[in-house]
């Protein structure tokens, strides 16, 4: 990469930090765009040469989500998924990137936006996974990749909402861990289960 592709890519991640913290704090409707270039201490014409629109940066936040998670992730398999789960419950407290990302997910509805985007591809990652995990016979017979990770995907959305609603996610490592524990027994041979770590600490990695 040079110089200029290196100053674009550095420019591009400031806007879309300073997009995230405004987007997280305000929301999409009470976010501008002046705001934004604003925060990020740039100007519009920058703004606009990376993002067409407030539309367009906010769904690159949504779809940065995966980028905020599996970079620090080393486990494989069944444990990566659960790994996932637990990096994406710990990170929602002090990541305001993810935060914005799950809340403009959840929300978009309200902005005239239906993009699945965001939530296909965390099925997608986790489909791979679970793929990995039957190759290597830790999946109980029957049980389908794509089906699990389909529900993973909306019961770890449920969680986090009602999560939210009920403590601002202070027991959403407890209520993942939960999660786990009641639903591996279901997809996982005895065996896995009792190899696999479902412990708020596997959540705290940098």
């Amino acid at each position: 990469m040079d110089l200029k592709q290196g100053r674009a890519v550095r420019t591009r991640n400031q806007i879309l930090r300073a997009a995230a913290e405004v987007f997280d704090e305000n929301g999409y409707d009470g976010a501008s765009v002046s705001s934004i270039v604003k925060r990020a201490g740039l100007t519009l014409g920058a703004l606009y040469f990376h993002f067409e629109s407030k539309q367009a940066l906010a769904e690159a936040v949504m779809n940065s989500q995966p980028q905020a998670i599996e970079p620090r992730l080393h486990s494989e398999g069944l444990q990566r998924l659960v790994d996932i789960t637990l990096v994406w419950a710990h990170r929602l407290q002090i990541d305001p990137m993810l935060r914005a990302g799950v809340r403009l997910a959840v929300e978009q509805g309200r902005f005239g936006m239906s993009g699945v985007t965001s939530f296909e591809d965390w099925k997608q990652i986790m489909t791979g996974h679970l793929e990995t995990a039957r190759a290597e016979g830790d999946l109980r017979d029957g049980v389908l990749p794509r089906t699990v990770a389909h529900f993973v995907v909306g019961a770890g959305t449920g969680i986090q909402l009602y999560s939210q609603l009920l403590t601002g996610r202070a027991d959403l490592m407890d209520r993942t861990c939960d999660m786990w524990q009641l639903l591996l027994p279901g997809i996982a041979t005895p065996e896995a289960t009792a190899r696999i770590v479902v412990a708020p600490e596997r959540g705290a990695v940098e």
